[in-house]
Order: C-alpha cells, then sequence, then structure tokens
C-alpha cells in the first residue's frame, strides 16, 4: 500500500497500483510518466509503493508547452499547431518518456481537470502508453465537471488500466 496518498485515494487504486508496481518489477520493466493535469499524482502513487522502487524509472511533470518541448524534446511546432489537451499531445508526451528514460512503457496524460475557459470541455482527458519499440496507444475520456480532485482520481485509475494492458503487451 502506498503511504502518502492512501488517505486521499481509493483503496482499489492503491492495491492495483501495487500489483502493477510489482508486476513490473517481476518483469524487470520499468515504467515513466509524463503528466501534466494530473501534476504528478502517478508518480507519487507508483513511488510510493514499498519494494517496488526499481519498477519506476522517472517522471516528467510538464504543465507548458515550454516544458513539454523542454523536458519531453516535443517539438514546439506541433505544441504551437495543436490543442496542449489532444491525442497528438498525449502520445508525444508518452513517447517523449520513453525518449527521454530507461523506461520500457511510459504513460503520458493531459487534460482540464477543472474549469479552463471558454470553448475546453471540463474534465476531458487525453491518456497515451508508448511502448519501446511498440506502438503508442491512445485513450480519451470525458469525465464531465466533477471538480479537479475527482478528474484527476478517475485519471489514475484509467492510467492504471492502461499500464496493466501495456503489462499484457509488453
Amino acid at each position: 500500500m502506498s503511504e502518502t496518498l492512501e488517505p486521499a485515494l481509493p483503496d482499489h487504486l492503491d492495491e492495483q497500483a501495487e500489483r502493477l508496481m510489482h508486476r513490473l518489477c517481476d518483469r524487470k520493466l520499468k515504467v515513466a510518466t509524463a503528466e501534466s493535469c494530473t501534476g504528478g499524482m502517478l508518480a507519487a502513487l507508483l513511488t510510493d509503493i514499498e519494494g517496488a522502487g526499481h519498477g519506476f524509472d522517472r517522471g516528467f511533470v510538464t504543465y507548458t508547452k515550454q516544458s513539454k518541448s523542454d523536458l519531453l524534446g516535443i517539438p514546439r511546432e506541433l505544441l504551437d499547431n495543436n490543442d496542449a489537451v489532444s491525442a497528438i499531445v498525449a502520445c508525444a508526451m508518452a513517447e517523449g518518456a520513453i525518449d527521454r528514460s530507461e523506461a520500457d512503457i511510459a504513460l503520458g496524460v493531459t487534460g482540464f481537470a477543472g474549469p479552463a475557459g471558454e470553448g475546453c470541455e471540463e474534465g476531458l482527458v487525453h491518456f497515451a502508453l508508448a511502448r519501446r519499440g511498440g506502438e503508442t496507444l491512445h485513450r480519451e475520456e470525458h469525465f464531465g465537471a466533477l471538480g479537479r480532485g475527482a478528474v484527476r482520481v478517475k485519471s489514475l485509475g484509467v492510467l492504471l488500466e492502461m499500464l496493466e494492458q501495456g503489462l499484457e503487451q509488453a
């Protein structure tokens, strides 16, 4: 069980994260994260599992276009020509995390966890999973106006589901 986030997260997420991290370790695989709207919550959850630290390589929290470009190597043109909350950016984030890490699997997430202004759908989140030497998977969710915390927690659930799927295919 995670220690830091445990009181704030549903038990099933904690248990799923623990199970997945141990599976990564058993298979000698590593994961990296590239997070925007979750603000590092996934990295915090995965690194809070006692005895499973060697299954986590690194996490990137990239909230701005500049940080996505600097840290993940996403071309500035791609970011300037697409919405920050889009499939193409989520996939580029996961692929950038693979390229800039020693991980076998990387997860990317970008979305509107709370109100984001005119024309922006609150609760819209794009997810991606990249595998070294494999194709990148994308998933889009419309959680609705649940509030920042609830959207972030639901996003963690989707990311863990995607990690499970990635482990089945790795």
